[in-house]
């Protein structure tokens, strides 16, 4: 095969710093398409982007050629600037460092647009830390 083929999918979850519910239904929106713009730019493909006052969920094709760690602190870095030099915050804005990424199936991308969709209400029964703290487990990551 003189071809390289990849569909590599991730669910990527960042928060702000501290937690702080700060992306209130105002600036949220444009939040959201400032960052799919810098997944764009990047050569992802972004299927749903979502989130809450206090994290956002990104569902996106990862390209073989990018690293996932420089990729996601590439789009908060992008997206924290622009928002400071925006003005859209009273105080200075700030992206928690972490993050989670998690491989998808392509037969569970379905599911999981669903579940990025659903915010707002999933996150009426569940926090934000024990979403994290569930798909920690999930994955095998809740010792680390």
């Amino acid at each position: 095969m003189s071809h390289s083929f990849t569909k590599i999918w991730i669910h990527a979850i960042f928060s702000t710093k501290d937690r702080m519910s700060i992306l209130n239904k105002e600036i949220k929106e444009n939040i959201h398409r400032r960052i799919t713009e810098n997944f764009i730019k990047q050569g992802c493909d972004v299927n749903i982007i979502n989130g809450t006052a206090d994290h956002v969920h990104v569902l996106f094709i990862l390209p073989a050629d990018k690293s996932i760690a420089k990729l996601i602190k590439s789009v908060k870095g992008e997206t924290s600037h622009w928002i400071n030099r925006e003005d859209l915050m009273k105080t200075k804005f700030a992206w928690q460092v972490g993050y989670s990424a998690f491989s998808v199936s392509e037969s569970q991308v379905d599911t999981v647009e669903e579940y990025i969709r659903n915010q707002v209400e999933h996150h009426r029964k569940r926090s934000y830390q024990e979403e994290v703290d569930l798909f920690l487990a999930r994955y095998g990551l809740e010792n680390r």
